[in-house]
């Protein structure tokens, strides 16, 4: 069985639905940012989804941690063993840093 390193997953940015749409979000919706997370947050893993996660935001970068986890890297990332990843929430995405460590 291969050897399991630990993730270090930082919220990098919680964009608000301005920023990414500006003045003419999809029907006409806007919503505050996500406040699950705050930026500069960090968490651990071992592959098993730190206690306070959001789970929709677990399951959209759950395989990129795995891979991380595993040894895999991203190739079009200059630093090994990193990647940047967000949620799918189209209004209130958050954008994570993983690191392996």
């Amino acid at each position: 069985m291969a050897e399991r390193s630990k993730v270090k997953i930082t919220v990098v940015k919680i964009p608000s639905t301005e920023e990414i749409f500006g003045d003419s979000p999809p029907m006409g919706q806007t919503f505050e940012p996500c406040t699950r997370f705050k930026v500069g947050q960090e968490f651990t893993t071992d592959g098993t989804m730190p206690e306070g996660f959001c789970p929709w935001a677990w399951n959209n970068i759950y395989k990129e941690i795995l891979t991380l986890a595993f040894g895999g890297n991203f190739p079009w990332m200059k630093e090994k063993g990193t990647g940047v990843f967000c949620c799918t929430d189209g209004f209130r995405p958050v954008i994570f840093e993983l690191r392996r460590i």
